[in-house]
């Protein structure tokens, strides 16, 4: 080996050093960015919930005694999760074009807060990939959202980098049966439509996963909710026996914020 290749490899090794040094670092500021991001943009208003109705819909009555009807994103059946009489938060809009300017956000289970918000899991997921918080989906450069795989399906995320790409379906989970965190809440042939498209990727080579993003955090662990939707956990399994791979990841819900911390164990 001349010197000339000698001095190449140690400038090759040092170079080496730095870009790592430079990846870590900005880990570290990614996660705390994506704490600064996961903040509510205004305070959130409390309340006691009423009804929820028509799926859509709460009614919730604030501390000044009014009644308002706030918007529901989650369409399940969110056992567990809408009895009346139970704390709530909700936000404001104050876009004109609504029709509701309040949105439901959480509520409070048994002294511990459940966000039933559909609209912040596949961000949660984004940013907790994007920062290193989810170790199995790492080494990813860019992240695409709402992927059409099929003539009728797409998948929440799409992660590509050097070595491949990973398809990536979230579920939002408010479930707790028992101090087991559970899906689906309700009978979801889409969701199953989703695992058997995961399926026919992981055969065709691709890496595929499943991500669960479990609003809540009193639950031991997760698993799926076969006393409601077995056809959805007979899925599950099979989809997990051709290498599509199970995650469950705990987010932390708080009237200041929500942020993805760390992962649970997935028993099948």
């Amino acid at each position: 080996m001349d010197a000339q290749t000698k001095n190449l490899r140690a400038l090759l090794s040092v170079v080496i050093d730095w870009v790592s040094a430079a990846v870590r670092v900005l880990g570290i500021l990614g996660r705390f960015r994506y704490k600064l991001d996961m903040h509510f943009t205004s305070e959130l208003i409390p309340g006691i919930l009423v009804q929820r109705y028509k799926r859509f819909l709460a009614d919730v009555r604030l501390s000044t005694g009014e009644i308002v009807t706030a918007h529901c994103t989650n369409t399940g059946s969110m056992l567990g999760c809408n009895e009346p009489g139970n704390a709530v938060y909700l936000s404001r809009s104050e876009s004109k074009g609504r029709k509701l300017a309040y949105t439901w956000e959480m509520i409070e289970i048994q002294r511990s807060w459940v966000g039933i918000n559909t609209f912040h899991p596949n961000r949660l997921a984004a940013e907790a990939i994007e920062t290193g918080v989810i170790k199995e989906l790492r080494g990813y450069e860019t992240i695409r959202r709402e992927v059409k795989v099929g003539s009728h399906t797409r998948l929440d995320l799409c992660l590509e980098g050097r070595h491949g790409r990973c398809f990536v379906e979230v579920k939002n989970v408010t479930l707790c049966l028992g101090g087991v965190a559970a899906f689906p809440d309700a009978v979801s042939e889409r969701a199953t439509k989703h695992l058997r498209a995961l399926m026919r990727l992981k055969r065709c080579g691709e890496r595929a996963a499943v991500l669960f993003i479990i609003q809540r955090g009193d639950c031991g662990y997760f698993r799926p909710a076969d006393e409601i939707d077995p056809e959805y956990g007979r899925w599950l399994r099979r989809a997990v026996k051709v290498g599509v791979k199970p995650l469950a990841y705990v987010a932390q819900v708080t009237p200041k914020g929500i942020m993805v911390t760390t992962k649970l164990e997935t028993r099948l």
